[in-house]
């Protein structure tokens, strides 16, 4: 059932929309190399419509090394030959606009290559006129690095420039020097480099690695963490409190949301923040100046029980400013997948909470079939992360396996006989589009209803949130809006538990189980294991 009541709130598209995040290598490929491009998107694009999605994020396709598979930006104005080129990358704005979709381009303002012809410049010598636009220190007295700072992907922030004898910081890969972005030049290139896409045609960006763009300018050594156990990442020995979320980084936010406000009201600025609630908030900005989406990713790692999942909405509820609009992440390219992280029962329960939520939805490409992370041999590990740091499960490759299509050998994703660059999932014969979109049960069909209702009810798009209950097992919250309202159950353990709700007259308007799409309920509601239910109150 596809629902069609229009909606009556008058919000920007960003808050009635879906965003959709695909990355690129791993989507579809058009030229049978084993590597996703951009004419790939392109021709899938209207499977994305009839999801119901309404923008895209296409993560990195410029020009790059690829020593972080497009995060180490060799040319900010420019579209790596594997994803295609600037033409496609047209083609692929007017497509997704004729099809009534918006296209968000991943911005990594953060860092370049080594190869970009900036970095080049700057470390050729100290006196280049480019020298400052990076971050350059002199050692210590003993030769050692100035301070104490970690690199995300393992070992020590600085190396050693034998040439210029200096050490030059990076806040992922050695590959990956920091821009300065204290030096006002930095900061006017790389507006422009906004300029640039809006220009043609880009409707928003997600902008990569947002809280580390300021470093202190004193570059104190960064405190250590009491909590790191182990077995925790390497990185998190150390609390990087001189190294990331520095308040001046608040400045430059406002003049990246400026240069999106001359390009007219509806231009989406998203920020990856892996930050607490209370310090994430404030990338709001005051009075609304700053992103519009400071990306809430606290899904990911909250345990997977009612009243703890009740306690961050309240409390992300209750820490958002005026006017902030929340946003949910359940999956992206750098964590487990979500099928993976609850189990297949969950799954479905998952996809309810995340599109009755208030706020602006992610979704991860493949989480609406239930892909699961696939086990990558160790000849076939890609991510640098993995070979930097073996052994304890960093690797994102996992979850970065091509997108499974149909059931052909490589899932659909390129042609039979050509080796993807990563192995697709040994279910894709039975986990796929073409498989599930013609199961009315399916996840797919299930997110595909889910997307239907939210888009078709103001109150699940863009009403109030209150929390109902919260058990061992149970969840429930109310969506309202205008007279119109719902309750969502969701049954997130595998016992049939019965929620007493004595006010309560209404009908199933969606349910985890098809089955059950219609059922009366009066006063009380019996929920299946690992079932949820959107109910229509009256």
């Amino acid at each position: 059932m596809v629902y069609v009541r229009e909606a009556s709130v008058r919000n920007p598209w960003w808050q009635r929309g879906v965003v959709y995040q695909v990355y690129p290598r791993s989507f579809a490929d058009s030229n049978g190399d084993g590597v996703g491009d951009l004419p790939g998107i392109t021709g899938r694009l209207g499977y994305l419509r009839w999801l119901g999605v309404e923008a895209v994020w296409i993560s990195p396709f410029y020009p790059s090394p690829m020593a972080d598979f497009g995060y180490d930006v060799s040319d900010y104005t420019g579209v790596h030959p594997v994803f295609g080129t600037l033409e496609d990358f047209d083609d692929l704005v007017a497509e997704a606009h004729r099809l009534g979709l918006k296209v968000i381009v991943d911005y990594v303002p953060n860092h370049t290559s080594e190869e970009h012809p900036w970095f080049v410049e700057s470390r050729s010598s100290r006196r280049n006129p480019k020298r400052d636009w990076y971050i350059w220190r002199d050692p210590k007295a003993d030769g050692a690095p100035p301070n104490n700072w970690l690199a995300t992907f393992g070992g020590g922030a600085w190396e050693w420039d034998e040439e210029t004898e200096q050490y030059y910081y990076h806040a992922y890969l050695k590959e990956q020097p920091d821009l300065n972005w204290r030096n006002p030049e930095v900061r006017g290139a790389m507006y422009d480099v906004l300029r640039f896409w809006l220009d043609r045609g880009a409707d928003g960006f997600r902008v990569d690695a947002l809280r580390q763009l300021v470093k202190d300018e004193r570059f104190r050594d960064n405190p250590p963490n009491p909590d790191h156990r182990p077995g925790d990442s390497p990185y998190d020995a150390l609390l990087p409190v001189y190294s990331t979320d520095r308040p001046e980084v608040h400045g430059i936010v406002r003049e990246m949301r400026g240069v999106l406000d001359e390009y007219g009201e509806d231009r989406l600025l998203i920020g990856e923040l892996y930050l607490p609630i209370e310090r994430l908030v404030a990338y709001y900005g005051e009075d609304g100046s700053g992103v519009q989406l400071p990306t809430n990713m606290h899904l990911i790692s909250t345990p997977w029980k009612a009243r703890e999942i009740a306690a961050l909405i309240e409390a992300y509820e209750a820490a958002l400013p005026p006017g902030g609009w929340p946003n949910w992440v359940l999956g992206n390219h750098d964590r487990s997948r979500v099928a993976s992280r609850v189990g297949p029962g969950q799954a479905r329960v998952a996809a309810m909470l995340l599109l009755t939520l208030r706020g602006t939805p992610t979704l991860y490409y493949g989480d609406e079939l239930g892909m699961r992370d696939v086990e990558i041999p160790p000849h076939r590990v890609r991510d640098p992360w993995e070979k930097n740091v073996p052994g304890i499960g960093l690797g994102r490759d996992p979850e970065r396996t091509p997108m499974q299509w149909d059931g052909s050998p490589n899932a659909g994703f390129c042609p039979s006989g050509v080796e993807p660059w990563l192995p697709p999932a040994d279910d894709s014969p039975v986990v796929n589009v073409e498989c599930q979109r013609e199961a009315p049960d399916s996840l797919l069909n299930l997110y595909r209803r889910l997307l239907s209702l939210r888009r078709a009810e103001p109150a699940l798009s863009s009403g109030d949130y209150a929390l109902v209950a919260a058990t061992d097992e149970v969840l429930a919250y109310q969506r309202q809006h205008e007279g119109r309202r719902f309750i969502v159950v969701l049954n997130l353990g595998p016992r049939e538990p019965c929620l007493k709700m004595p006010g309560l007259r209404g009908r199933v308007a969606l349910g985890t189980l098809l089955e059950r799409q219609g059922a009366e309920v009066v006063k009380e509601v019996t929920l299946r294991g690992n079932e949820g239910l959107v109910i229509e109150a009256r």
